[in-house]
């Protein structure tokens, strides 16, 4: 069994400083099967404690990396869980699924795209249906393709970039919110590239600000419905994304070094932000950026 999120260790040593091969590369939007080195999401090491104990829970995004995460620690923290992930995903989402059930724990599997309007509210509708309600959604889905001329950046890629990052959260929170009580929480996904944009991400880092401000505004609307918002800031976590055209390739050998832990997150250390923030414990937090970027200061 290997050392849990509890266990006393040295923050830069809990986890190698990983050196990915440069010439490692995926079609989009790429798998955690083919990934090397494959990512820690917690399934061998994440230890529950019966914190999200009857939830009911979306993450889109839930069949690999931070999502997989995610779904894995809520999953071993006593909450269903209903996976959002597009239908090329379906071998990564088989081995979430599989988890979540051996955790004992109920999931429902929602293939479908959600930068469609249409599946998207569908894929909400499904899995209130599969969960019997909702009480926890988590936006994490999200596209990043690095392009370092903005000359080069294309329509298309500008349009699906903001439709799955900011426009599916929309559809998504809002079909989601008829079927959310006082005490529910919604928690989204932003980004240090909110704050340190780089200069080949500019339309990603474009949409994880846009994530920010959303969360901000909603958070004060829906708080006196006893609704929370927060969002949860990655820094450099090693995922598929890095290696689907999400970094240039000749950077992936020294991706997440420059930090101050000297190392990329892996996937596993983000799971329990997000149970925090989903959490009772978290009552008083609302439209709060949790950080978890290895120590690189952010505003």
């Amino acid at each position: 069994m290997a050392e849990d999120q509890y266990t006393f260790q040295d923050p830069t040593k809990r986890f190698p400083s990983i050196s990915p091969p440069e010439e490692q590369d995926q079609p989009e939007p790429g798998l955690d099967e083919w990934l090397n080195p494959h990512t820690d999401r917690g399934q061998d090491s994440y230890r529950g404690t019966g914190r999200l104990e009857g939830r009911r829970a979306l993450i889109t995004g839930a069949d690999s990396g931070i999502g997989a995460a995610v779904a894995i620690s809520f999953a071993r923290e006593s909450a269903d869980v209903a996976l959002s992930y597009l239908p090329v995903e379906e071998e990564d989402a088989r081995d979430i699924v599989k988890i979540i059930e051996e955790s004992g724990r109920k999931a429902v599997a929602l293939p479908g795209d959600i930068s469609d309007a249409s599946k998207a509210k569908e894929m909400v509708a499904k899995a209130v249906e599969g969960l019997g309600g909702l009480d926890i959604l988590v936006n994490n889905a999200g596209k990043q393709i690095s392009c370092e001329r903005l000359e080069d950046l294309s329509d298309e890629q500008f349009d699906e970039t903001m439709k799955t990052n900011v426009y599916a959260m929309f559809w998504i929170t809002k079909s989601a919110l008829p079927h959310m009580e006082a005490g529910s929480s919604i928690i989204n996904t932003t980004s240090i590239q909110a704050y340190k944009p780089s200069p080949d991400k500019i339309d990603y880092a474009t949409t994880k600000a846009a994530i920010n401000n959303f969360s901000k505004g909603l958070a004060q609307q829906l708080a006196p419905r006893g609704i929370r918002v927060n969002t949860v800031a990655p820094g450099p976590f090693w995922t598929p994304l890095q290696v689907s055209d999400g970094q240039p390739k000749e950077k992936l050998p020294q991706f997440g070094k420059s930090t101050p832990l000297g190392r990329a997150g892996q996937p596993t250390e983000l799971g329990p932000a997000y149970v925090f923030l989903a959490s009772p414990e978290s009552s008083y937090v609302v439209g709060e950026t949790l950080n978890v970027n290895g120590g690189q200061p952010t505003p």
